[in-house]
């Protein structure tokens, strides 16, 4: 019996893992699915630091992808601030650009994150979050932007980043929010983009570290090791693909078809959960 029980634990965690690595490139949140996906098999891995994990698999899957991007961005930025190397001032500016961006999540998540997440975490939340996610995604359909990595500026990032501080809430796509916010200032598809997984670094790391504490002491850690390790893995493989797929979307302009997913999913959340 134990064996059984292990083995539907096992089951349950790869669930948690492709459902996290599948929708967190994707604009229709990883967190908002986690809940359905939970309520759904009666599934209880409602710990912070279980989402911590496998969100951290997928920032090591998103790394992997814009390993390129992130070299280029570390040695200009060196470059520039150390040898005075003006070539090199747009990616430096693009580094600040992501830092100022950041700071509104981050101060938002230190102060109210744990609390939000607690008290926004219902099934009618996600549905009805769900919903503002398909609107968003459909007012930029057809937006074609025209601003590169060198035509930023401050106040694209602290737009954006405001955005991305909306996204705390379960069923408010990050990527989908900062995809939004970085189009509607004006940015091609491909610095959007871009501009929005290179985002998601700084934040997943930092929430990661800062959780440090929290995770050791989480007794789930001793005896879900197992499970969590299936979920790292399944998460980190399927994020992935599914970013790749996506970059894939991207390039062919067929947002509306996340906002269609967003809209069935949400009013059967709503109806039914």
């Amino acid at each position: 019996m134990d064996a059984l029980n292990n083995l539907w634990t096992l089951i349950q965690y790869f669930i948690l893992g492709v459902v996290q690595g599948v929708t967190e490139p994707i604009p229709v949140s990883s967190s908002g699915h986690l809940i359905i996906v939970r309520e759904l098999f009666n599934i209880e891995a409602r710990g912070l630091s279980f989402e911590i994990f496998v969100n951290f698999a997928s920032l090591l899957a998103v790394m992997l992808i814009y390993r390129k991007d992130i070299i280029r961005l570390i040695v200009n930025t060196w470059k520039f601030l150390f040898k005075g190397d003006k070539a090199a001032k747009s990616d430096f500016m693009f580094v600040v650009y992501l830092v100022i961006a950041t700071i509104p999540v981050g101060v938002i998540g230190v102060l109210f994150g744990d609390a939000l997440g607690e008290a926004l975490s219902g099934t009618n939340v996600v549905g009805i979050t769900l919903l503002i996610t398909a609107l968003a995604l459909w007012i930029i359909r057809n937006l074609r932007g025209r601003k590169q990595d060198g035509d930023l500026s401050t106040k694209d990032a602290i737009i954006v980043g405001l955005v991305q501080s909306i996204a705390v809430t379960p069923g408010i796509s990050r990527s989908g929010a900062t995809i939004v916010a970085s189009m509607l200032v004006g940015m091609k598809k491909e610095t959007a983009l871009r501009f929005s997984f290179l985002l998601y670094i700084p934040v997943s790391l930092g929430t990661a570290i800062l959780e440090i504490p929290e995770i050791a002491k989480d007794p789930a850690m001793s005896y879900l090791w197992a499970p969590y390790v299936v979920a790292f893995i399944t998460a980190f493989i399927a994020s992935y693909f599914a970013l790749k797929w996506f970059m894939n979307i991207m390039r062919h302009g067929k947002l509306e078809y996340f906002a269609y997913y967003c809209v069935v999913v949400g009013i059967l959340v709503l109806i039914f959960l």
